[in-house]
């Protein structure tokens, strides 16, 4: 098998195995705070403030872990690290469905944070064997695995709770995360690809030059940074969203509607991120990143008015398609701006960036919520995400854009 029939292998191999691994994990989201109302009698305000931290103390050892699995996997081997993560995520959520306190969930999913980095780890297994040129367009593929897994997670997830019990359902989710190790294990080939000239592409770089190169640009530390809002923003909602549901709706088959409310950013998500990919190949990447955030600060604005479950679905829909643009784009980007041999770190700093903004966002949701009303957690979303686009515009225009037409002015006046 040549080099380029390995490679396509690869992503398709990869492609699935992010399904399973995105599909596994949304499963169990829509009713996490639901599972943790079955401990005890508690408050309304006890749960949502629980959900929170139970949903962020994963990102939080994420957040230290990232950029160590990252370094490990450019030196030593990213299939290694792939292979440690699902075992490690397989085994944090079957013993979830034994968890009888929330202290005991609390600590699983800081496990889990752990060993969480699968999905980023395909991502640079991917970029380091795609050229610039189209990474766009290839990251936004391998996307749409973890995508559609994101999609049909919480609809079977919502199901199979309202049919076996909260408990159960995570002990038959962890069968597929295993069923993505052995996916990885016995179908991924890693090879090293010649896809550059450039003796730094392929060069080895301590952790401090690595943090210098990004420090140097700009415009890719802003991206980076960018991260961070943009994960406070999207996963505000994310914990107390069947809370939400339930509220709008009733407890009719409330796990089933969270679970529809949690697909539909997913069904976007997968119409459009390739298509976003694509389109950043082309016109450039920060041009694309620029108006995914303001359509997205758009979208989810009109959140806190919304009266039934439909309008909701809609929005959420709507928000999938701006959101689903904004990561492959981002990671085509630092693909382009970042030597090969240390793009895994670099993305470790971005993925760990990320779950910073996922410890935030789900605590920042879970207080809006509790003392200021459902509305508030709407209102403070949008008014991120624009802030993120105004940031994201200033960066681009004065070090890429003004730079470039000074340069430009200044050769046709010689």
């Amino acid at each position: 098998m040549n080099t380029n029939s390995l490679v396509k292998r690869n992503l398709a191999i990869m492609w699935f195995a992010n399904f399973f691994i995105a599909g596994s994990i949304t499963m169990v989201l829509p009713f996490i705070s639901l599972y943790i109302e079955s401990f005890g009698d508690f408050s309304d305000a006890y749960v949502q403030n629980w959900s929170g931290w139970i949903f962020a103390i994963t990102f939080v050892t994420a957040f230290i872990f990232s950029p160590i699995w990252g370094r490990i996997g450019d030196k030593y081997g990213r299939k290694k690290i792939l292979i440690f993560s699902a075992v490690g995520l397989g085994l944090s959520v079957f013993l979830m469905g034994f968890a009888t306190s929330v202290w005991q969930l609390f600590l699983l999913r800081l496990f889990m944070g752990i060993v969480t980095g699968f999905i980023p780890m395909s991502q640079a297994l991917i970029s380091t064997q795609t050229p610039k040129e189209i990474a766009g367009r290839v990251l936004g593929t391998l996307q749409t695995g973890s995508i559609t897994g994101t999609l049909m997670g919480p609809l079977i997830g919502g199901s199979l709770a309202d049919a076996f019990g909260y408990a159960s359902t995570f002990k038959w989710v962890s069968i597929t995360v295993f069923l993505s190790a052995i996916i990885v294990t016995f179908g991924i080939k890693e090879i090293n690809v010649k896809l550059s000239s450039k003796e730094s592409d392929y060069k080895p770089y301590s952790s401090k030059e690595v943090i210098l190169h990004i420090v140097k640009k700009p415009v890719l530390l802003v991206v980076m940074l960018i991260s961070v809002l943009v994960q406070v923003a999207h996963f505000s909602i994310q914990p107390i969203l069947s809370l939400f549901v339930a509220d709008i709706h009733g407890p009719q088959s409330i796990a089933f509607f969270s679970g529809m409310a949690f697909s539909a950013a997913g069904l976007g998500n997968l119409l459009m991120t390739r298509r976003w990919g694509r389109l950043g190949d082309k016109i450039g990447y920060i041009k694309i990143l620029i108006f995914l955030l303001f359509m997205a600060g758009i979208v989810y604005f009109p959140g806190a008015f919304v009266t039934n479950i439909w309008q909701l679905v809609v929005l959420r829909f709507l928000l999938g398609i701006s959101i689903g643009g904004i990561i492959p784009v981002r990671i085509a980007y630092i693909r382009q701006e970042a030597p090969l041999s240390m793009q895994g770190e670099v993305l470790g700093y971005n993925t760990s960036l990320r779950f910073l903004g996922n410890i935030i966002g789900p605590s920042l949701g879970g207080f809006l919520a509790g003392f200021f009303g459902f509305s508030a957690v709407f209102f403070v979303t949008s008014a991120l995400l624009i802030l993120s686009g105004f940031i994201m515009l200033i960066a681009w225009y004065k070090y890429e854009y003004e730079g470039k037409h000074s340069h430009s002015l200044s050769t046709n006046r010689s």
